[in-house]
């Protein structure tokens, strides 16, 4: 039986094509380049060597150059969302419709999720939001990740489905015992740690109702 429904933040609670995280994606190399006096070619080099080998750039950064993670934070979320994002009445009616206790697991800060929420309209629905310092730093993919927010939301992982934009992000999910949602708005395909892909967020409903009645 699914219990707590585990949502992914960024280009998964909206469409990719909203350019959020190329957004991020930018303040992230300007971090690099200002913090380590690196070029732009060398800055998008370490970020993606540290994001491959560590989860996220920011746990690179802190492992590697002891980096302040609230400052990062602070910095690389620091742009006005109202110009990416609008409210949408259509996942506000879908979330309302569903039953389980519906959870934030982001590899973000809580104040970018809280604000991503409050503009899409959608902060009523989630009884709480998991975000990076929940996790220690060690975040998605790292499998403690997924066995932390189980202790902390007191479920086991067949309790639980993951929604995600990264297929990356599901294989620990689904290795542990979680039930997976690929929402596929982006170049991931889906691979046999994906239980269900939907193209947006919406079809989650969909998703519910095949559970059912085991849901």
């Amino acid at each position: 039986m699914i219990k707590t429904i585990l949502f992914d933040l960024d280009d998964t609670l909206y469409p990719r094509q909203t350019g959020i995280m190329n957004e991020i994606r930018r303040l992230i190399l300007r971090y690099i380049e200002t913090r380590l006096g690196l070029s732009p070619a060398e800055a998008d080099s370490l970020r993606h060597e540290y994001l491959q080998a560590y989860g996220t750039t920011m746990r690179g950064l802190q492992v590697n150059h002891h980096i302040d993670p609230d400052e990062y934070l602070e910095f690389v979320h620091d742009f006005p969302l109202h110009d990416c994002l609008q409210p949408n009445p259509a996942l506000d009616e879908v979330l309302a419709s569903l039953p389980q206790d519906k959870v934030i697991f982001t590899n973000a800060s809580r104040e970018h999720a809280t604000r991503v929420l409050t503009v899409l309209g959608l902060a009523r629905h989630f009884k709480r939001i998991v975000d990076i310092r929940d996790m220690g730093y060690e975040s998605k993919p790292e499998p403690a990740a997924y066995r932390r927010i189980c202790e902390m939301l007191v479920v086991r992982p067949e309790e639980c489905l993951l929604v995600e934009d990264s297929v990356r992000n599901l294989r620990p999910a689904r290795a542990l015992g979680m039930m997976t949602v690929l929402v596929h708005g982006g170049s991931d395909s889906a691979d046999d740690s994906v239980d269900y892909s939907i193209s947006r967020l919406e079809e989650i409903g969909r998703v519910l109702t095949n559970l059912a009645p085991d849901t």
